[in-house]
């Protein structure tokens, strides 16, 4: 069989590297950067800070910040709106997953007018992305989406909050600068919801059914930088445990352009519905999401309860260790803990069925199946 696969672009990674962001930006020709980002970041001290630095490379900065936690469609309309009228000539993506696929969303944006979702991968609209991309740049500030390596935004419509993907391998960015530093100041809160939500796309990837054994590889290492380092980084962080998880996360990234599966099917919903917390669903479902696809894949299991260094090599192991784990680092194991109860149970379980990743899974998930799983973490 032939297989083709695909590693991301050049990755600047270490504490202080987006100090090389100006310089960089300065060495391409450009001059005025949409510098994308959501409110929160926008108003912290290294982001000015971000700012003092390309300016006093003599770049002039334009800011947009205006994006739902939960991005939609009018987000992105509106800063390609700011693009075109400050007369910028590149984006520079700085956040978390919200922030870097609004602001990938936006580069596609700027020279494909069609109404943003004919490029829907889901529908086929990668075809149609055609047109030359602005020069864009991604700096992660959080260690979970792993967004800044990716080809593809997930964006919902305003109105019924559906996600739809854009992808298109032109929407890679041209850099990375993954500085762990910029992660210091996270709460601990934080810190574990994205630490997880970067544990289920190793996870998540590692046993989707599709072929793909480089990515089967960085998974697995994925999930032992992320074993030997989350659970320190919330509780006590220092600059190793910071970088082995924004290292862990953008593995996490690269991993599953293999697929994922049942559990982001089921996290999904939940951010659609009830507007929570990508990482923290993906956290309260993945127990729950993984015991259900045992069955068949026990040496799979295996291999990751060595990754994640069990004595017990099983797939029972690794679900109690991921109880153990939320545990450790403040995640219920409950959704009734969230505001989720019975009566959201049915239409969540039409969402998750709708939901597409879970055709990734290594095995299929019937509605009721999806409605099980809900009621089980209930």
């Amino acid at each position: 069989m032939i297989s083709q696969f695909n590693f991301p672009t050049v990755i600047r990674f270490g504490a202080g590297a987006v100090s090389e962001l100006g310089p960089y930006l300065v060495s391409q020709g450009l001059k005025r950067p949409l510098v994308s980002t959501d409110p929160l970041v926008a108003s912290l001290p290294f982001f000015a800070k971000i700012l003092a630095q390309l300016e006093a490379q003599g770049l002039k900065p334009v800011v947009f910040k205006d994006i739902h936690k939960n991005p939609v469609k009018s987000d992105v309309l509106a800063g390609g709106d700011v693009y075109e009228q400050e007369g910028c000539d590149s984006i520079v993506g700085i956040g978390g997953g919200a922030a870097l696929d609004v602001s990938r969303a936006i580069a596609l944006r700027i020279n494909h007018r069609e109404d943003l979702f004919v490029y829907d991968d889901l529908i086929g609209g990668d075809v149609y992305v055609t047109n030359p991309i602005p020069h864009f740049v991604t700096i992660p500030t959080t260690s979970g989406t792993g967004s800044e390596v990716g080809r593809s935004a997930i964006i919902s419509e305003d109105d019924t909050h559906r996600k739809r993907i854009l992808f298109a391998p032109s929407l890679l960015a041209k850099r990375v600068f993954a500085d762990p530093e910029l992660t210091y100041d996270l709460p601990p809160a934080v810190t574990a919801a994205t630490g997880m939500d970067a544990l289920t796309h190793n996870m998540e990837a590692y046993i989707a059914k599709n072929y793909h054994p480089m990515a089967d590889g960085i998974a697995l290492e994925g999930i032992k930088l992320i074993a030997k380092s989350l659970v320190k980084a919330v509780k006590n962080p220092d600059p190793q445990s910071r970088a082995d998880m924004m290292l862990a996360s953008l593995m996490g990234a690269v991993a599953f352009q293999k697929g994922l599966g049942v559990v982001h099917s089921l996290a999904h919903p939940l951010s659609t519905l009830l507007d929570m917390h990508h990482g923290l669903a993906n956290a309260l479902m993945i127990p729950y999401g993984m015991e259900f696809n045992i069955a068949g894949q026990e040496e799979r299991f295996a291999a990751m309860a060595h990754a994640l260094g069990l004595e017990t090599l099983s797939g029972e192991a690794v679900i109690d260790h991921l109880f153990s784990l939320n545990d450790q680092v403040g995640i219920p194991r409950k959704l009734s803990s969230q505001g989720v109860k019975a009566a959201h149970l049915e239409q969540l379980a039409d969402l998750a069925l709708a939901d597409f990743c879970h055709p990734n899974n290594p095995k299929p998930v019937s509605r009721e199946d999806f409605l099980s799983l809900y009621e089980q973490a209930l």
